[in-house]
C-alpha cells in the first residue's frame, strides 16, 4: 500500500493504434496525474514486441493492483497484451510452483466497438461480455489473483461524448479507492 492507505495500481495500457482511439485516450488523460497509479504503455514500449520480462515483473511486483485497460479485440485482447500476459505472468513466477502474484488483483478495463445489447445471448455475440472475459478470469484464477468485476465502455466511439466523459472520471474516481468502491461491473454505452 501507499503512504496514503491506498493501493498501488499499474495500469497495463494495450492499445495498438493509440491515435485512433477516442475513448481509451479520453480515459488515460482522467487517470495520468492519479498519485497512487502507473500508467504503463506497452505498445509504446515494446513496438518491437520484445518484452523485456524481468523489468516487467519488477512493475508487478512493485503493484497491488494490475489493471489491463485495452479495447476488445476479436473477442480478447490486443496481440502485445497477450505476449505480454504470456511472457510475464508465467509458470514459476504467477503461477504453478511460482505465486508472486498470490494476493494481487485483477480489473480488466474495456472498450467495445458494439452497443452493449451486442454482448447478450439474443445479440450479435451470442454471449455476454462476462463470458467473453472468462478466460481472464481464469488467468486471474491461475495466477492466484482476486478477480474484480470489469469495467466496460461498449460502443465506445459512437457513445455521446459527456457520457464517456463520466466514463473517464468514473474510471478516475474508481482507481483511488478501487477496493471499496464499487464501480466495477459498471457497463456503460447501453
Amino acid at each position: 500500500m501507499t503512504t496514503q492507505g491506498q493501493p498501488r495500481i499499474l495500469v497495463i495500457y494495450a492499445h495498438p493504434d493509440p491515435q485512433e482511439s477516442v475513448a481509451n485516450r479520453e480515459m488515460l488523460e482522467a487517470i495520468t496525474n492519479l498519485p497512487n497509479v502507473t500508467v504503463h504503455d506497452i505498445y509504446a514500449e515494446y513496438p518491437d514486441f520484445f518484452i523485456d520480462v524481468a523489468a516487467e515483473r519488477e512493475r508487478v511486483l512493485a503493484h497491488d493492483i494490475l489493471v489491463f485497460q485495452h479495447p476488445l479485440y476479436m473477442y480478447s485482447c490486443p496481440a502485445l497484451l497477450k505476449e505480454w500476459m504470456d511472457m510475464v505472468l508465467s509458470k514459476g513466477f504467477a503461477h504453478g510452483e511460482g505465486n508472486q502474484t498470490q494476493g494481487k488483483y485483477w480489473c480488466s478495463v474495456i472498450t467495445t466497438g458494439g452497443a452493449a445489447e451486442a454482448y447478450t445471448p439474443d445479440g450479435y455475440n451470442r454471449c455476454s461480455i462476462d463470458d467473453i472475459l472468462k478466460p481472464f478470469e481464469l488467468s486471474a484464477a491461475l495466477c492466484r489473483m482476486e478477480w474484480l468485476k470489469p469495467i466496460v465502455l461498449h460502443w465506445a466511439r459512437r457513445v455521446p461524448a459527456g457520457e464517456r466523459q463520466a466514463h473517464a472520471k468514473a474510471y478516475s474516481q474508481w482507481l483511488t479507492s478501487p477496493l471499496g468502491n464499487n464501480f466495477g461491473g459498471v457497463e456503460y454505452g447501453k
